[in-house]
């Protein structure tokens, strides 16, 4: 079976979860999906790229997660979402896809 990149769970695990909530209109839904795809991508950084790079890309995932929230404000909430999981997918290709 053919893997997945780490670049491309990250970011559907962004989009998939505010889609989720927006969808169902429940947030824990969506934060569940948030979740489940934020520990499948941090599992593959960290075999790929090591602890250190797994760490620092779980946070800027959690910190995309959060910046989506004010910048939504101003540039309207899909455009926020996919902006921040292009930018968490561009990262993660980067430091851990890349070199696969």
């Amino acid at each position: 079976m053919a893997r997945v990149p780490s670049s491309v769970v990250a970011a559907t695990g962004l989009v998939g979860g505010y889609g989720v909530a927006r969808w169902t209109k429940k947030r824990q839904l969506g934060g569940t999906v948030l979740a489940v795809a934020g520990v499948a991508a941090a599992q593959q950084w960290r075999k790929q790229a090591g602890g250190k790079a797994a760490g620092a890309l779980s946070a800027a995932y959690v910190a995309a997660f959060a910046g989506s929230h004010p910048l939504a404000k101003k540039v309207g909430a899909w455009p926020s979402v996919l902006g921040v999981a292009g930018a968490v997918a561009l990262a993660s290709w980067a430091v851990a896809d890349r070199k696969a």
